[in-house]
């Protein structure tokens, strides 16, 4: 079986035994945080690593490539954010349209038991795998069991209003501008990480220098203008910031960008990889007459994002 099994560092192979964490987990929210850190606690007990076994690409991507953007976290923030959370090693699996036709039972035998060599399964209650989706928790606990090997179902995670955390839930606060919901949701604020690319230098031209982000496949929040926190990606994202997420319609208005400027800050970061973490909405994105009064709404915006940032409520 093909994969790619790594950590942060550096690339590993060979990875044999420990408790594995079994799932997609975009998002890596709250509901997919308390399957990661059972996996982590049980592998603690037993004395042995912590891995995750994963998908990419996403297979909504594979069976709906027309699809608009929809990842809360692509691989490389996914991985990031869950080694964070204590798993050691990642193993993601490569999906294709074959690999959608593997059938559970081979799954479980030849991946989960032969190649990786499982000591123990830990999985969300909604789990499924294999070909049509026909494998369960209780199908890993039948096949599992015969040979020694522990399964761990972790039961739906809610909040204090019963609500259950998920990545749809998500999804539709950011569509909405509702940033206190997925941050809710996710335990964390919601961020979007890539290389620095050169701009058509306008905001430059406007005196408010800019870097910007492809939003690549980055589901798309509510366009518009947030208060937000930036940082090269790994490191603390201490740079407060105001940021233009959509198409710039004033002076573009075709092209899909994460565009932000930070405060009080020189420095050349073209080509690095930074990320930026949405704190709060301040208003819609819209077109202006000309680039002066664009200018004024962006300092406008600025004082905004700076009340914003400092806010006792946050």
């Amino acid at each position: 079986m093909s994969n790619l099994a790594f950590k942060l560092s550096d690339t590993v192979s060979g990875l044999k035994g420990g408790v594995f964490a079994l799932g997609n987990f975009d998002g890596v929210h709250r509901g997919h945080q308390a399957v990661i850190k059972t996996a982590v606690e049980k592998a603690n007990g037993m004395g042995v690593p912590a891995r995750v076994i994963t998908l990419e690409p996403h297979p909504r991507s594979v069976f709906k490539p027309d699809m608009l953007p929809f990842r809360l976290t692509p691989g490389p923030a996914k991985v990031r954010l869950m080694c964070a959370l204590g798993i050691e090693d990642v193993i993601v699996l490569p999906f294709t349209k074959e690999f959608s036709l593997l059938p559970a039972q081979n799954f479980v035998r030849d991946i989960l038991m032969e190649e990786y060599g499982a000591q123990h399964i830990v999985a969300g209650f909604d789990f499924v795998f294999g070909h049509e989706r026909s494998g369960t928790m209780q199908t890993l606990r039948n096949w599992l069991g015969p040979h020694g090997v522990g399964v761990t179902e972790v039961t739906p995670f809610r909040d204090e209003q019963g609500e259950v955390m998920s990545s749809s839930r998500t999804r539709e606060a950011l569509q909405a501008g509702d940033l206190r919901t997925a941050e809710h949701i996710l335990g964390r604020p919601w961020s979007i990480a890539g290389v620095v690319e050169h701009g058509a230098q306008i905001g430059r031209g406007l005196s408010v220098p800019t870097a910007n982000i492809a939003l690549g496949e980055y589901l798309r929040p509510k366009f518009g203008v947030y208060a937000v926190n930036a940082g090269p990606v790994g490191g603390p994202l201490k740079h407060q910031a105001v940021a233009n997420i959509g198409v710039r319609p004033t002076v573009d208005g075709k092209t899909e960008m994460l565009e932000f400027h930070m405060f009080d800050f020189e420095g050349d970061i073209y080509g690095q990889e930074w990320e930026v973490e949405l704190i709060d909405f301040i208003r819609p994105e819209r077109a202006f007459p000309d680039t002066d009064a664009l200018r004024q709404q962006i300092m406008q915006d600025i004082e905004t994002a700076k009340l914003r940032l400092t806010s006792p409520a946050r």
